[in-house]
């Protein structure tokens, strides 16, 4: 941990907060809602995907009749009591941000959510004046593991992406981060095995949370 960091940018769900479960709960009533059951291999085919290519794949592969607008709003009713009352942050976290700050280190989110739910756990967790950059993958037009999203932050920060440090929860999201040149770490969600194997192979490093990465940093 030498290197020093212009830039922090982090994923949202599952790397900065605890909010998994929630979608996993989401998908499951919005399907059984239709008379319908959460497929096998959804979870690993829409890795990475932003909250509108995601909405596009429910459409197209359960033939909805829904238009794509009014699946990501009832996506963001259903989420937001868990956002604003329920979503804890991960271990550790608010510490780190508090040392990132001290250090004048800038600090950024890059996330496939959707901006209104971004928006209401930052303020629900008291921590949005942390960050002077928040993108979606929306904004960009491509998920990950395409790099445009850490690109864009990186320029929104004013900071070569070489000298940026990405936390991730999942494969495709440490791919994104490497494809932009960045340093990318894993950190550890209840992933898997096969995909914590999947993440320590493209990590940079892998943690368990940010206490151990502070660890590293001040080590």
């Amino acid at each position: 941990m030498n290197k020093q960091y212009d830039a922090v940018i982090f994923d949202l769900d599952g790397t900065l907060i605890d909010s998994m479960w929630v979608w996993e709960k989401i998908d499951e009533t919005f399907l059984s809602e239709l008379g319908l059951a959460v497929p096998k291999d959804m979870d690993k085919i829409l890795e990475g995907k932003s909250f509108t290519e995601t909405a596009i794949y429910f459409k197209e592969r359960f033939k909805l009749e829904m238009s794509i607008e009014a699946i990501k709003e009832r996506w963001n009713e259903m989420a937001w009591e868990f956002y604003t009352k329920k979503v804890p942050l991960k271990a550790g976290a608010k510490d780190f941000l508090v040392w990132l700050k001290e250090k004048n280190i800038k600090m950024g989110i890059a996330t496939s959510n959707s901006i209104e739910l971004v928006e209401a756990v930052l303020e629900a967790l008291n921590i949005r004046d942390y960050f002077s950059q928040i993108r979606t993958s929306c904004e960009v037009g491509r998920g990950k593991p395409f790099p445009d999203i850490y690109l864009k932050v990186a320029e929104d920060l004013e900071v070569v992406p070489h000298n940026c440090l990405i936390f991730e929860d999942i494969p495709n999201g440490l791919r994104a981060g490497k494809a932009a040149g960045m340093t990318a770490w894993g950190m550890f969600d209840n992933q898997t095995e096969e995909m914590q194997s999947e993440m320590q192979e493209i990590a940079d490093h892998f943690v368990m949370d940010y206490y151990e990465v502070m660890k590293g940093f001040k080590a």
